[in-house]
């Protein structure tokens, strides 16, 4: 009977003694969440702080400084010059030039780097053979390239999307054979014990393995890609932010240059964005 007692007691003490524990956990996940939200909060008030400082530090130079317009506008002047050609259509018609430009390169880009980049990922042979091309043709400037590129395919807009998808193209190559090569050799065997297809492997196994390093040649593309427009636009164009750029460079209109820059960033910005909420979805299984 003794014993009995003795035992509930150790009972009663372990049950007093887990209780607060249970609720040390509870307190624990709650200060996990608050944290979480702090730093969402933190992540969402980054961009509008830094904009907000870097345009305080862009007045204040160009009050201190005392320069005329045409070296370095305040922001207030080009916050006109770009309300100005966003009302009279100007900055549209540019921006729509440029913008589909850089979605052509960026299509057809990406289309042919991972492609090839999954063939010679599997092939170790053929990318000896075809690397040191590859690697060569990279040395090679898109600035240097392109008035070849306009001479034989014109100064439209096919040119320009060419020069583009060469600018994306490397990048996007490298970061594909990373990536698939970088599926565990161990998950391939498993594939094949359980007599799984090619396509199955492909699907099931090797694109969800290698998104992570996929998506971040994605990141490096669409911010390339901007370049890319851009330049083809300095060799000769008609219309784009990129012609817009040197026209203001010819007028010595320096607030519409940075109106133009402006709107470079914004496009920009965005399709990394976008590539950014790709990513958050299709990689939501690793959170």
């Amino acid at each position: 009977m003794a014993g009995l007692i003795q035992d509930l007691e150790s009972m009663d003490q372990m049950e007093d003694v887990s209780e607060p524990s249970g609720k040390a956990a509870v307190y624990s996940e709650s200060g996990v969440q608050r944290n979480g939200w702090r730093k969402y909060k933190l992540e969402f008030m980054a961009l509008p702080a830094g904009v907000a400082i870097f345009i305080g530090l862009w007045a204040l130079i160009a009050e201190l400084g005392n320069y005329p317009a045409f070296i370095l506008p305040g922001p207030l002047n080009v916050f006109g010059k770009l309300v100005e050609i966003t009302a009279n259509g100007t900055l549209w018609y540019h921006s729509r030039a440029t913008l589909i430009q850089i979605l052509g390169g960026l299509a057809l880009g990406l289309s042919t780097a991972t492609i090839l980049g999954y063939v010679l990922a599997k092939s170790p042979v053929l990318e000896r053979l075809a690397g040191p091309y590859i690697v060569a043709s990279q040395s090679i400037p898109a600035v240097a390239i392109g008035p070849l590129l306009i001479i034989w395919f014109g100064s439209g807009k096919l040119s320009k999307v060419l020069i583009c998808a060469l600018v994306v193209f490397f990048p996007v190559l490298i970061n594909t054979i990373v990536g698939i090569r970088s599926v565990d050799s161990g998950l391939k065997t498993l594939m094949q014990s359980l007599r799984a297809s090619r396509w199955q492997t492909f699907f099931k196994l090797e694109v969800p393995a290698a998104l992570p390093v996929l998506l971040g040649g994605l990141k490096i593309g669409v911010t390339l890609s901007v370049i890319g427009a851009v330049v083809g636009e300095f060799i000769g164009a008609d219309r784009g932010l990129g012609y817009l750029i040197n026209l203001a460079k010819g007028l010595f209109n320096t607030p519409l240059m940075f109106a133009a820059f402006i709107a470079l960033a914004v496009i920009s910005l965005s399709l990394y964005l976008m590539v950014t909420a790709l990513e958050r979805w299709l990689l939501a299984w690793r959170r």
